[in-house]
């Protein structure tokens, strides 16, 4: 009878320490990569993705889709991206936990199809698009040690140990089109169709947690201390599908023979999420224990608008800059029961402080031409502000680019390296662990091949 007490005083007073550690598990949409809507591209993120006033390839379609006029021929590209990340991870008083995790991973970024035509005396474009644009791919292996005292001066020592692993990511299939206004403006439009049975769109999240706890009871002497233990494991996989549909809607004006304008808004949407969860607990040697759940979701996903500017000095060398706007306090999770929340902290809305972000980005492109061999070879580079949405305030990221390729005939091929890194960010991932934060290092290689007919 007493063991079945002090058993019971057990759980009572330290069950719900168990999940102390909360990451990401239903509350939560983290985005690894870079959560701003930028394009794709080895040639614009050569330029630092400075490319809303440039836009004058088929990756166009996803930085402004007024630039797609400038293409005279009809062309198809394909473009492939391979990354490697390190998070750094602090835990404070827990050092137990604290250190690198890194991850690295290849996709396809960017398909498209591009046809030039004239209708009505105006020069147009209707291209079809794939672009993947936001990467969930992130493994952590953590271990935690803890020791308290309680007021019937009881010590416990537990020993938690999670692996946490999630995977996928959004991709959109675009549909664009773009018309010659005057021989100094141009209008385009791509609408975006992010359907989990066409294109790529979800991401899986699974949880191992297993803690084991013992607790050690002083008694009156000359009876020993009362010693429990208890183990207690639990896997959760949780998998979300994500469908809906938004527009790009861009503008490009060549103000003069040098400098061009360009200006960009893409379309806030509210997104479907079938959020489905499985859960299997197992304590001590009871049986276990398993639920599975379903819930249909819904995300709005933040509008966002930027402009940019380039000057071209000679046909040889470009210099182009961007500023862009994410609105993202109105990124806005609503679960089953209605319940709002952010989901960058897992709070509601009344509880969390969202601010929106201002990406900056500078980049130049100078050409080596040799007209009797006819190949071009192209250096760029780039530098660009990336802040992602926090509590508080945006994390503050900051990267540079590198790239080249080079062109022969109807062929291009492009290379690009990117270079992105945050210090002391990522405080609104981990909510029980007041002195979290991380360092974040990206780096990502870009390469595309483009074929004009």
């Amino acid at each position: 009878m007493q063991r079945h007490f002090f058993t019971l005083s057990f759980l009572v007073i330290l069950w719900p320490l168990q999940l102390n550690f909360v990451f990401a598990g239903g509350e939560y949409v983290q985005i690894a990569s870079s959560p701003n809507p930028v394009g794709s591209g080895a040639r614009a993120l050569g330029m630092g993705g400075a490319f809303i006033a440039v836009a004058d390839d088929a990756t166009a379609a996803s930085w402004n889709p007024g630039g797609l006029i400038q293409l005279k021929r009809p062309e198809i590209s394909v473009v492939g991206n391979w990354f490697h990340r390190t998070e750094d991870n602090e835990f404070g008083d827990n050092p137990e936990a604290s250190g690198s995790q890194t991850v690295s991973g290849q996709d396809i970024n960017y398909l498209s199809m591009a046809y030039p035509l004239t209708l009505f005396n105006r020069n147009m474009i209707v291209s079809l698009n794939y672009q993947h644009l936001y990467d969930f791919t992130r493994e952590w292996g953590l271990s935690f040690a803890f020791t308290s005292k309680h007021n019937v001066g009881a010590i416990s020592t537990r020993k938690e140990k999670v692996d946490y692993q999630q995977k996928g990511g959004l991709s959109a299939l675009g549909l664009a089109y773009c018309i010659q206004i005057i021989p100094q403006l141009s209008f385009g439009f791509t609408l975006n169709i992010w359907d989990d049975d066409i294109t790529r769109n979800r991401w899986q999240e699974k949880t191992h947690f297993k803690s084991s706890e013992t607790v050690e009871v002083p008694r009156p002497p000359p009876m020993p201390p009362f010693k429990h233990t208890n183990e207690f494991q639990c896997d959760c996989m949780q998998e979300y599908s994500f469908s809906g549909f938004n527009t790009n809607i861009g503008i490009s004006w060549r103000a003069t023979d040098k400098l061009t304008v360009g200006l960009v808004f893409k379309s806030p949407f509210t997104a479907d999420l079938k959020h489905e969860t499985t859960t299997e607990i197992i304590e001590n040697n009871s049986p276990k224990i398993s639920t599975k759940t379903s819930q249909d979701e819904k995300l709005d996903m933040p509008m966002s608008y930027g402009a940019g500017l380039s000057y071209r000095f000679s046909d040889k060398f470009t210099i182009a800059a961007d500023i862009y706007r994410t609105e993202w306090q109105h990124f806005v999770l609503t679960d089953s029961d209605g319940y709002e929340k952010y989901p960058m902290t897992g709070k509601s809305v009344n509880e969390s402080n969202i601010d929106p972000t201002y990406q900056v980005r500078l980049g130049a492109e100078y050409l080596f031409i040799n007209p009797k061999s006819r190949y071009v070879i192209p250096i760029r580079c780039g530098l660009f502000y990336d802040p992602a949405p926090a509590d508080g305030s945006p994390d503050d990221y900051y990267g540079f680019s590198l790239g080249s390729g080079i062109g022969i005939g109807r062929y291009v091929f492009d290379v690009a390296f990117q270079y992105r890194f945050g210090n002391d960010v990522g405080d609104s991932m981990v909510q029980n662990y007041d002195n979290f934060s991380q360092d974040v290092d990206e780096y990502m290689v870009y390469s595309s091949l483009i074929i004009h007919f």
